[in-house]
């Protein structure tokens, strides 16, 4: 028999400032515990250098993590010029050095290479998989990768500053699977005189923003508290791309149970991927189609 979960049935998302020196899922344990939650998880992991925003999702949340990781995100970062590292960041050692600094027309030129669709290697110090095993753990093993290269979008890639002729300070906002890392080497790269990622700040991610977080030493203050309960954003803020349909009584009903329920009103065309809600609360994602959503995830909410 399998072991009932303890803690709370409690859902809706968390939004951390992640410090800097810890790991993410360190972060959805001490979130967890705080809030003797029974289910957590993660829409997004950050390196444990980095800073900012980590939504967590409790209990009901977690069926709407995809389209939190799915989403749009915001990262402010400096590059270290003249250096390449292991592990491209600071965290690493470095394995190569160039005396060569570009200018700021230089600079600006060769980001316009890293706009729209592109292909990105990810670092060999990555969460990536190779036959089952995790790409850092063979990596810290001292062997080297041939990773394939993988298609991001990049809206936006901006110099923001030039602090000095080692450091340049950029914005990036990009879909699923970026990695600034690689940002940093591959600029680097191009340029002729080698980077790395000084440091990482996420600003924002889908619809949760950095203006929203919670420190964790406030999170391990406020623990166990109505104080932390309140900082709880619902369930359906995730769904905020997706239209809402309202639903009739009966298809509230049908849909709880996994069956295709009828729409009130609907502001979506045919074949749309929805969220349906009754009385306010979100009860199932699904697509919508002959007047009815079927569904495709339900919330026990």
């Amino acid at each position: 028999m399998a072991r009932k979960k303890k803690g709370r049935s409690i859902s809706g998302w968390l939004v951390v400032d992640k410090p800097a020196g810890v790991t993410s899922t360190s972060v959805v344990g001490k979130v967890r515990w705080a809030l003797d939650a029974k289910k957590a998880g993660h829409a997004g992991t950050l390196d444990p250098a980095a800073t900012g925003v980590l939504a967590i999702a409790l209990g009901e949340a977690t069926k709407t993590v995809p389209f939190v990781t799915d989403a749009m995100k915001s990262y402010r970062f400096m590059v270290r010029l003249g250096a390449a590292t292991d592990t491209d960041d600071a965290e690493g050692q470095v394995i190569e050095t160039a005396e060569t600094r570009p200018t700021d027309d230089q600079i600006e030129a060769a980001l316009a290479a890293f706009r729209g669709q592109i292909e990105q290697v990810p670092p060999q110090y990555s969460a990536v998989k190779i036959e089952g095993e995790r790409a850092y753990d063979i990596a810290r093993g001292g062997e080297e990768m041939d990773l394939a290269a993988r298609p991001l979008f990049v809206e936006e890639l901006t110099l923001l500053a030039r602090p000095d002729a080692d450091h340049v300070e950029l914005r990036m906002i990009c879909g699923k699977g970026g990695y600034v890392r690689s940002i940093a080497r591959d600029l680097g790269q191009a340029l002729g005189c080698l980077g790395h990622v000084a440091w990482l700040r996420r600003e924002w991610s889908g619809p949760f923003d950095a203006a929203q977080g919670i420190s964790l030493e406030e999170v391990e203050k406020l623990a166990r508290s109505p104080e932390l309960d309140a900082r709880l954003m619902p369930v359906e803020i995730a769904l905020a791309d997706l239209p809402e349909l309202l639903l009739a009584p009966e298809g509230a009903v049908r849909l709880k149970n996994g069956n295709p329920g009828r729409v009130l009103s609907a502001s979506a065309a045919p074949g749309d991927l929805c969220w349906g809600s009754f009385e306010g609360q979100p009860v199932a994602v699904g697509t919508y189609m002959g007047g009815e959503l079927h569904p495709s995830r339900v919330f026990n909410l």
